[in-house]
């Protein structure tokens, strides 16, 4: 069906009721057990999609049984179609995103802290489609410009309300919500898919690293040895800020957080790494990160660049990407027992003491080829699901940018279902 009537023009506060919210804490909340479930601002910002279904989501925290819920009323608990709006962020990108949520059933919820309930009591649209209006560049640009806040920004429903947006008859809606779910169905699939053979993956490494799992060609013990005893390690530093010529040059200046990126923020020159402790790193290489909220992280160096003070990197006759592995895997209890500081911070010399247990060059090499193939089918599954989340924001765009879908909507439709059919 094609559609060419105009959307109509509505200020959210015409289309949308406002209810207020409660102000419950994480540490109010739990996974275990509870009367009311609760939706945290911050599952808004990092966990939970678009279109939020509540029936049995072990996601969704349970609100602790010893607080007094009697102050909130009925209209308060979440409704079919209710969209939570996530009032605070600590960045553009993600103030004012918003859920919706479906299968509430008998199930009761509250919206919590730093969120804005708001319900279409007018009846004005389909389920879903709150969801998607409010995915869009068009809103989410206009929700931008009204968040105020230094270290962290907020939205008002006051200023909310008055947000100008267009929709479409209720039909045109159902199309679209139909639509654009059967590219989230896809989505979906896909991430239980990657998250399914991470689990695998990790299960194995757990397996073969603790030699409980083997290749039959291999019986010789592993040996232990100090990352000390058989590494060169170095870090680099930092060329002058002073010399604005020094970043204007060519070489990727690799820091803490950008060890397992192909791009990095800013660039040196020859000049700066011969006129500081800045060091050369190649693709390939093993690379740690000592400093900051990256802290522990490790990554097999993607690009050829250069090395901050933050950055150690780790150089042996061992297999890289066998040691990278076993970091991976550590991880946690690497950080956990040698964390040094508030900032996260770790040292060369901590690295240097942490013992690992190795076997022979050849069962390295057999071990690293066995994940590798783990990791590129992961990587299909990443680009799948980029691929998918990337048609979507188009479609969304087009859709909302109130073109309507004007021609040859069921060839574009025909042509979409081929795309989905086709993974």
């Amino acid at each position: 069906m094609e559609y060419s009537d105009e959307w109509s023009s509505y200020n959210l506060g015409e289309l949308l009721t406002f209810y207020s919210t409660n102000s419950f804490s994480r540490e109010k909340l739990n996974y275990e057990s509870g009367s009311v479930k609760n939706i945290h601002y911050g599952d808004i910002h990092t966990k939970y999609p678009s279109i939020l279904s509540i029936e049995n989501n072990k996601e969704v925290p349970f609100i602790n049984n010893d607080l007094d819920l009697s102050k909130f009323s009925e209209d308060q608990y979440l409704q079919e179609g209710d969209l939570i709006i996530a009032d605070a962020s600590e960045d553009y990108e993600d103030i004012g995103k918003a859920i919706e949520v479906k299968n509430i059933n008998n199930e009761k919820v509250l919206a919590g802290l730093h969120t804005i309930l708001a319900r279409d009591e007018k009846n004005m649209t389909v389920n879903g489609f709150k969801a998607y209006l409010f995915s869009t560049n068009n809103l989410k640009t206009k929700i931008k410009i009204i968040a105020n806040g230094i270290s962290v920004l907020g939205i008002s429903k006051n200023n909310l309300s008055k947000i100008n947006v267009k929709i479409p008859s209720k039909n045109e809606q159902r199309d679209i919500v139909s639509f654009i779910s059967d590219i989230d169905k896809k989505i979906e699939l896909l991430e239980r898919k990657h998250q399914s053979y991470l689990e695998f993956k990790n299960y194995l490494m757990k397996q073969i690293f603790t030699q409980k799992l083997r290749f039959a060609e291999f019986e010789d013990d592993w040996i232990p040895y100090k990352i000390g005893d058989i590494s060169k390690t170095y870090s680099g530093g930092t060329p002058s800020t002073s010399k604005k010529e020094y970043y204007e040059g060519n070489i990727p200046f690799i820091k803490s957080g950008e060890i397992n990126n192909d791009v990095t923020e800013q660039y040196i020159t020859e000049d700066a790494l011969k006129n500081s402790s800045a060091k050369r790193v190649q693709k390939g290489d093993l690379l740690l990160a000592l400093y900051g909220a990256t802290s522990g992280e490790v990554a097999i160096s993607k690009i050829d660049g250069a090395i901050n003070q933050a950055v150690l990197k780790i150089d042996n006759n061992m297999d890289n990407y066998f040691q990278y592995c076993y970091f991976l895997m550590y991880k946690d209890q690497i950080v956990h027992k040698y964390i040094q500081g508030g900032q996260g911070n770790l040292s060369a010399n901590i690295i240097k003491k942490l013992e690992f247990k190795y076997p022979s060059l050849a069962e390295q090499k057999k071990i690293s080829q066995f994940f590798m193939s783990f990791d590129n089918k992961l990587e299909l599954y990443e680009n799948k699901i980029i691929k998918y989340n990337n048609l979507k924001k188009g479609l969304l765009q087009q859709m909302f940018g109130y073109v309507h879908i004007i021609l040859n909507f069921c060839v574009k439709i025909c042509c979409i279902k081929y795309l989905l059919n086709s993974t």
